[in-house]
């Protein structure tokens, strides 16, 4: 939480050494690190000993929480057995395979093989090239531009981050790169029209995809990308229908699509994959952080048949298949990833989401009233509320103001941690999470909210 005391000596060792992702370094050295220090279960501790409940997951991907002695076990066991080794030149290694085996198992739509990479961001950028790679595989060298969404969130990676729609990951950085479109994002209490129901403005953005498709040429298009529900971009729930309308657009032209499964997949949504709960059928999909519930980095690409083996016939034509990442397949990441699937059937662990949704629910709809709250939504334990100047006309408050970072710290103060994106507040918190510590989690928030409200007042915010 922003302070006027003077920074302990982890905070000052921190800012002297660590250059900080995501975060306003012109601001840091006034407000100080948040310097966390150990965690158990839902409950992280910064190294002053003070206790917050973990209401984001670390970064969407703790699904496990902190402290898992089954994972902690998993990992013991395999840095004795096999600590690295790679799957480059026909090498294999049997933590990879099982978690190959696993996947295919849980997949949402029928699965070949299974590529490894570190992170989503390797994964969504390998993506593309196993796109152009398809395609040239093909004989369509023109086949190559990707249209994603606004406010869609896909990485940053130079080609990640382009993919991503959202400013702050291209202002300053010279991207997107050449190639890559971004359609209309599907949040309907944002970008629908004025008397436009929500199965208009489904069929309004699919006629818009369309078009973009024609203009650009149907023969330069090679793949859409997107998440089943947007993360990074504010959880956006498409409307029911969405996916339904577009992918026979896209299939008509012989399109990917590949699901970004990145935050939605291992149960989040209440269904395996994020897929499944809004009724989106992927060519191919990218896992990544709850697939090893954050206990080791690694990312996955998986893809059907039928592409596979357009990789086989254009490996045979250059003399192999060159692309691979030093740690994809990591037999500890890997390791991991058996045990956290493992866990998660024995366990329930989509039940146990679906019980906990709506209490989860219910909690976001007490705040809807609030003068501060524009909007709630969610897609099982995923969610977020939305902050805005004026409720009547959903006029958001002047970024400068910094309205939902301020609740963040004010929540900091109360003992939790969520996340600003923007002035829409996300929540994602361990799916392990008791259904008293969901409501202690709320507590907590509406106490930071009414601070806010208090903030906003007193400093005349909403004035235009």
């Amino acid at each position: 939480m922003a302070s006027s005391r003077p920074l302990t000596n982890v905070q000052q060792r921190d800012i002297d050494s660590i250059l900080h992702p995501y975060t306003p370094l012109h601001k840091l050295q006034d407000q100080g690190p948040l310097v966390m220090g150990h965690a158990k279960g839902v409950y992280i501790y910064d190294t002053q000993g003070k206790e917050y409940i973990e209401g984001m997951a670390g970064l969407w991907c703790a699904g496990l929480g902190f402290g898992d002695e089954e994972m902690i076990d998993a990992a013991t066991e395999q840095l004795r057995t096999l600590p690295y080794y790679h799957l480059f030149g026909g090498k294999g290694m049997e933590p990879a395979i099982e978690l190959a085996e696993k996947l295919k198992e849980i997949a949402p739509v029928p699965i070949s093989k299974v590529f490894y990479t570190s992170s989503g961001s390797e994964a969504n950028d390998t993506q593309v090239k196993l796109a152009w790679y398809y395609n040239n595989a093909l004989g369509r060298p023109k086949k190559k531009k990707i249209i994603s969404r606004v406010k869609a969130y896909h990485g940053v990676t130079i080609m990640a981050a382009s993919l991503t729609g959202l400013p702050y990951n291209h202002k300053g950085w010279d991207l997107p790169v050449e190639g890559i479109l971004h359609t209309d994002c599907p949040h309907y209490y944002r970008f629908g029209q004025a008397g436009e129901s929500e199965a208009e403005f489904v069929a309004r953005l699919a006629d818009s995809l369309r078009d973009m498709i024609e203009r650009e040429g149907p023969d330069t298009i090679a793949a859409f990308i997107a998440e089943p529900v947007m993360g990074a971009g504010g959880v956006l729930v498409p409307p029911s229908g969405y996916f339904a309308a577009i992918e026979p657009i896209l299939r008509e032209h012989d399109i990917l699509i590949i699901a970004d499964e990145v935050i939605n997949g291992f149960g989040r949504t209440g269904h395996w994959w994020g897929s499944q709960t809004v009724g989106m059928t992927p060519t191919t999909i990218s896992a990544a952080k709850q697939l090893t519930s954050a206990y080791a980095p690694l990312g996955a690409v998986l893809v059907p048949e039928d592409v596979y083996q357009a990789y086989v016939d254009h490996s045979a034509q250059i003399g192999t298949f060159g692309h691979g990442f030093t740690y994809g397949g990591h037999p500890l990441s890997c390791a991991l990833g058996v045990k956290a699937i493992e866990i998660y059937q024995r366990r329930n662990i989509v039940d146990y989401v679906r019980s906990l949704t709506p209490t989860f629910e219910a909690r976001l709809k007490k705040v809807i009233d609030h003068p501060l709250v524009g909007e709630v939504r969610n897609s099982g334990l995923m969610g977020a509320v939305e902050l805005v100047a004026d409720k009547a006309t959903k006029r958001s408050f002047d970024p400068a103001h910094g309205v939902g970072a301020q609740l963040a710290r004010f929540l900091e103060g109360h003992g939790a941690v969520l996340r600003a994106i923007g002035d829409s507040i996300a929540f994602c918190p361990p799916m392990i999470i008791t259904e008293a510590e969901l409501n202690e989690l709320f507590n907590r928030f509406e106490l930071a909210l009414a601070d806010t409200e208090e903030h906003v007042a007193k400093n005349n915010l909403r004035a235009q």
